[in-house]
């Protein structure tokens, strides 16, 4: 089992999770690999919790399927459950923000791409589709009178 893992400054902002829901799923996007014979995908795959595949064989359903080009092998990965939202935490600590059983493969990368969301700490105010492609985010909130930002995102893969 794999984790999704961030860390990350916020200021003036909590709870920093994907917009995940059944009518605007969230794709998560990674690099992935294969275990038996280490060939790595040629692009960028995405996954969402709310999207199931058939594996070959009638062996079940999977949110991800990918049969490797090179050795042949089937290999699935399956969200097991919502996002986890990413609390505002001094100093910033490493946290999961998501955990995938993935079978035969490896999550080498992950690419935050889509939407996200926050809400202020001090007003609650919610912050949609927020874009953290480029690793921060600025924003203004109107009822706390402040800037609010989101610095030095990191992602991690790690064993959960």
């Amino acid at each position: 089992m794999l984790a999704i893992a961030v860390t990350a400054e916020l200021e003036g902002v909590t709870n920093l999770q994907p917009e995940d829901t059944e009518q605007a799923p969230f794709f998560y996007t990674f690099k992935v690999q294969c275990t038996s014979c280490r060939e790595i995908h040629p692009n960028w795959v995405s996954i969402s919790r709310f999207e199931t595949n058939e594996q070959s064989g009638s062996r079940g359903d999977a949110n991800f399927v990918w049969r490797c080009k090179n050795c042949k092998r089937e290999h699935t990965a399956n969200i097991l459950d919502a996002p986890k939202s990413y609390a505002q935490q001094s100093p910033a600590k490493l946290q999961n923000i998501l955990t995938i059983d993935c079978r035969g493969l490896e999550l080498l990368e992950f690419k935050p791409d889509g939407a996200w969301n926050a809400t202020g700490v001090e007003s609650g105010t919610k912050f949609f589709d927020v874009d953290l492609t480029e690793s921060d985010w600025y924003e203004y909130d109107e009822k706390a009178s402040e800037e609010v930002s989101i610095k030095d995102v990191k992602w991690s893969i790690r064993r959960a």
